[in-house]
């Protein structure tokens, strides 16, 4: 394997245990955050750019005790995601993507309550060196 592959794969200078991948906006990490019904962060997982949010999920979720809902964007609009949500005695409260195979309902006014996590969010980005 040339260095230039290596290269690539991650392999040089401990990019293996980054969590760095390429997507359109070039080399970027996405992170993965699940917070409480306060806008306090419980959970945080660090993957490459071009993962999707959902695979994740149920691995930040199992780590914490069940809650009434839980409330995510449209990338967690997954039919999977939301049954095993509701054996879990959790109600998803996630709108439908723009062309869902299989619409369902949500809750809006508790939708509305989505800013507190957007909000850890902000609080984390005042620490540039993570969002750098």
């Amino acid at each position: 394997m040339s260095n230039s592959h290596r290269s690539a794969l991650g392999a040089r200078k401990g990019g293996a245990k980054q969590a760095i991948g390429r997507s359109r906006g070039g080399r970027n990490t996405k992170i993965h955050a699940l917070a409480d019904a306060k806008g306090h962060l419980l959970s945080i997982l660090l993957t490459g750019g071009e993962a999707h949010d959902c695979p994740p999920a149920r691995r930040r979720i199992r780590r914490t005790t069940a809650a009434a809902k839980l409330l995510g964007d449209k990338a967690y609009d997954n039919a999977e995601l939301r049954q095993w949500l509701e054996k879990r005695g959790t109600k998803s409260v996630v709108p439908n993507r723009s062309n869902p195979k299989q619409a369902f309902s949500f809750d809006r006014k508790s939708y509305k309550q989505r800013h507190r996590i957007e909000n850890a969010f902000g609080r984390l980005k005042d620490f540039r060196r993570i969002f750098t």
